[in-house]
C-alpha cells in the first residue's frame, strides 16, 4: 500500500530519532520575562529637547495648531546596556509624557559594533525588524506605553545594544517622553535610515535618550531584577558619558562575577533632582513606585536610595527640617509596606553628604536631617536590610563631608572613583537571604 506524502511525513516526524531528539522549546513553566534593562521616564524639559532640527517651537516652523514638533522624518540610533545574557527580548516604547500621539513608523534593534555604547555603528548581522502586534509601527497614545513582540537577538550579560526609531511624521507636541540624564550619546539624521550599518560622521549628537523606557528578556525561571529608586547620585551625575561606571554599573559588574547573583538585573529607575515626597524632575518617588518597580517584570528587590533632595530644598528652618525629615521617615514606610505586598525585599540606603562650600544644599540644620533619616534607616529595622553608602563615601575627619577623592567637586554628587567604592560596599548576601521574597503579614 502506497502512503500518501502527507502520511510518510507524519510517519517520519513522529518515529524518526532525529525528530525525537530535536530540542524541546522551553515552557512558560521554565522561563519568564525579567526586565534586563530600565530608565526612568520623565517630562523632558525644553532645555533637553532634541536639538534642531529635529525639535520645532517656532510659529514659523509649525502647521496650524501645533505647539511643537518633534523627530519629523528623523532617526533616532540610541544605544543601552543590559543586564543579562538572553536570545529574546523585548521592547517598552513610552509615551507616558507626551503631549499627542506618538506615531512610530519603524524599529530596529542590534548589537552595536564592538560591544561600545555611545555608538552610531551596529553589528549588521544582528540587525533585527521589530514589530508591534504584528506591525512594522505602532502609534502610542498619549500617557501610553507599548510592547514589541518578541525580538530573536542574542545579547551576552553586560553587553551594549542599539535600538534605532524612525518617525515619518515626528510627534506634534513639544512634551515627550525622556531621560535626559542618560550619560550615553545618542544619534540622530533625517530620513529613515533604521537599516544602516552607521549613521556616520555627520549624524548630529545628543547625549540623552527618548521615548524607550525599557527592555525585557525571555530567559530561565529563577532570574530576577532588582529595582533602584534613585536622584542623580544613581543616575550617575559625575561618571563618565559613554563608560558606564554610574554605582549601578559597577555593581552589576560584581553580581555577575558572584555565581550566587549572575542571574540577577539591575533595572536602573533613578533620575536627578528626583524627590520622594514632591514633583520635579520627573514624578515623585512615592508616586512612581507601582510604574518604576512593582509594573517592572521579574523584579524581586527594590533598592530605596533617595531624599538627599528633599533635605537640600526645603527651608532650613528647625521646624521645616523636622517636618521633612518625618515625613520622609513615613514616605519611606510606606514604599515597604507596598513593596512587601508583591513580596518585593526592600533594601534601604543611607543618604550621603551634602555638605561643603559652594554646596546650596550644605547647612546644619539639613545635616541634622539627613542624621536622623540615616539613623531611621540603620536601625529602625523597617528595611530588610540597608546599605551604608554614608559610611562608605563620607570623610571620616569631618563626616559631614564627602571624602575627597570621591567629591567631584560640588560636594554631592560622587567622581567613577566613588561609584566604584559605593558598588563595592554593596553586601551581596542581601540578594542571596532574600531570594524567595519576602511577605508582608495577612
Amino acid at each position: 500500500m502506497m502512503l500518501s506524502v502527507k502520511t510518510a511525513l507524519t510517519a517520519f516526524l513522529f518515529f524518526s530519532p532525529l525528530a525525537q531528539a530535536r530540542p524541546r522549546c522551553p515552557t512558560r513553566d521554565e522561563r519568564e520575562w525579567v526586565t534586563i534593562w530600565g530608565t526612568m521616564p520623565q517630562l523632558c524639559e525644553p532645555a533637553n529637547l532634541p536639538p534642531a532640527p529635529f525639535s520645532l517651537c517656532m510659529a514659523t516652523e509649525l502647521k496650524q495648531n501645533e505647539t511643537g514638533r518633534v523627530f519629523r522624518d528623523a532617526t533616532l540610533r540610541q544605544t543601552v546596556k543590559v543586564s543579562l545574557a538572553a536570545s529574546t527580548l523585548r521592547l517598552q516604547i513610552s509615551n507616558a509624557f507626551g503631549g499627542s500621539d506618538l506615531p512610530i513608523t519603524s524599529v530596529t534593534i542590534a548589537r552595536t559594533t564592538n560591544n561600545t555604547a555611545g555608538t552610531s555603528g551596529v553589528d549588521a548581522d544582528s540587525l533585527q525588524i521589530v514589530t508591534f502586534s504584528g506591525n512594522g509601527g505602532f502609534v502610542v497614545p498619549n500617557g501610553a506605553i507599548v510592547f514589541s513582540d518578541p525580538i530573536e537577538l542574542s545579547v551576552e550579560a553586560q553587553s551594549v545594544i542599539s535600538v534605532t526609531i524612525y518617525l515619518a511624521d515626528g510627534q506634534t507636541t513639544n512634551s515627550i517622553t525622556a531621560h535626559p540624564g542618560s550619560r550615553t550619546t545618542s544619534f540622530l539624521v533625517k530620513g529613515d535610515h533604521v537599516a544602516d550599518q552607521d549613521l556616520g560622521a555627520n549624524a548630529t549628537r545628543t547625549d540623552h535618550w527618548y521615548l524607550i523606557s525599557s527592555i525585557e528578556a525571555w530567559v530561565p525561571k529563577g532570574a530576577s531584577a532588582v529595582a533602584i529608586v534613585g536622584d542623580s547620585i544613581s543616575d550617575g551625575r559625575g561618571s563618565t558619558t559613554n563608560a558606564n561606571n554610574r554605582w549601578p554599573d559597577r555593581l552589576l559588574a560584581r553580581m555577575q562575577n558572584e555565581s550566587s547573583t549572575q542571574s540577577i538585573a539591575i533595572v536602573n529607575e533613578a533620575a536627578g533632582g528626583n524627590r520622594v515626597l514632591a514633583d520635579g524632575l520627573g514624578p515623585n518617588g512615592l508616586g512612581r513606585i507601582d510604574r518604576d518597580v512593582i509594573a517592572q517584570s521579574g523584579v524581586k528587590y527594590a533598592i530605596v536610595f533617595i531624599g538627599v533632595n528633599d533635605i537640600g530644598t526645603t527651608a532650613t528652618t528647625a521646624a521645616a527640617q523636622e517636618a521633612v525629615g518625618d515625613r520622609l521617615v513615613a514616605a519611606y514606610d510606606q514604599i515597604i509596606t507596598r513593596l512587601h505586598r508583591f513580596g518585593i525585599a526592600v533594601f534601604g540606603a543611607t543618604i550621603t553628604p551634602l555638605t561643603g562650600d559652594g554646596q546650596t544644599y550644605s547647612d546644619p540644620e539639613r545635616e541634622k536631617t539627613r542624621q536622623k533619616v540615616n539613623e531611621w534607616i540603620r536601625n529602625s529595622g523597617r528595611f530588610d536590610g540597608f546599605i551604608d553608602f554614608d559610611k562608605v563615601v563620607r570623610d571620616p575627619a569631618a563626616p559631614e563631608k564627602l571624602r575627597v577623592e570621591y567629591d567631584t567637586g560640588d560636594h554631592l554628587h560622587l567622581n567613577p572613583a566613588g561609584y566604584e567604592a559605593m558598588a563595592a560596599g554593596v553586601d551581596l548576601a542581601l540578594f542571596e537571604k532574600f531570594k524567595e521574597g519576602v511577605w508582608s503579614m495577612p
